[in-house]
């Protein structure tokens, strides 16, 4: 970004889980420079399949982005439901994911060289905006919810229930039902502005206001130690695969 630098880091802990099915990565690209992408993919219980696939996807995809002579937040958010697309017809098609739990929850985060932002999610796992140390924006599985309602029908009790049901669980891989994918975009982004991609096993133990805090005060590695630090506590020996990603733009 030209008159700013982008700070960034992963983290991730297993929790009290027997394996990490959780996956993260930051991707940039010949073919797009300046531009990052960010991957967060919360897979099965039993498998990490779904994850995999949906970074393999993800970075093959965005490698073979050309953003041309001036960046499209449109054609940027159309390459992010074609990763979200593909990566659950290759699950479909793979005959060894039937039987796996070869599903994954995903946030997908692409930051542009003219300070913008455009993201997408497909279930529980969230994105967060912060500028000026609040909280501005939530991505989640909310509009899924409203989805389900206005759109499937589905009485609301029972899509307020929908990650316990797999009929109406959102994920790629998820044969019963195709994926809804959730997308924002933010333009004209400024010094001191964040993003937290975060799995459920995170952002189920903290407010809005915490990860704010936490994300805005802190350089990355040092927020991200903090949270994990506090979620395992939070969960008592109960917690859950436990993965983020977070980028902050700061002034050169």
């Amino acid at each position: 970004m030209s008159e700013f630098k982008i700070e960034a880091g992963t983290a991730q802990h297993v929790g009290n889980r027997p394996a990490q099915h959780d996956r993260v990565a930051l991707y940039t690209s010949v073919r797009a420079p300046g531009y990052v992408l960010a991957v967060l993919a919360d897979g099965g219980e039993r498998s990490a399949m779904g994850a995999d696939q949906a970074l393999h996807t993800a970075k093959q995809l965005f490698d073979e982005y050309r953003p041309g002579d001036a960046s499209s937040p449109d054609r940027i958010a159309v390459l992010l439901r074609e990763i979200v697309q593909e990566t659950h017809d290759v699950l479909l098609m793979n005959p060894l994911a039937a039987g796996a739990d070869a599903r994954s929850t995903l946030t997908l985060l692409v930051l542009t060289p003219q300070h913008q932002a455009i993201w997408a999610t497909v279930g529980d796992s969230r994105l967060y905006r912060f500028a000026n140390g609040a909280c501005i924006d939530r991505a989640g599985d909310a509009a899924y919810v409203e989805h389900l309602v206005n759109i499937d029908k589905v009485p609301l009790e029972a899509a307020r229930k929908h990650r316990g049901s797999r009929l109406l669980a959102n994920a790629v891989g998820n044969a019963l039902k195709a994926p809804f994918v959730a997308g924002g975009m933010q333009q004209g982004l400024q010094p001191g502005d964040a993003f937290l991609l975060c799995s459920d096993g995170l952002w189920s133990w903290f407010s809005d206001n915490e990860l704010a805090a936490a994300v805005s005060r802190r350089r990355p590695r040092e927020a991200a130690e903090l949270l994990i630090d506090k979620a395992r506590e939070r969960a008592a020996g109960n917690g859950d695969n436990c993965s983020m990603a977070i980028l902050r733009l700061m002034a050169r």
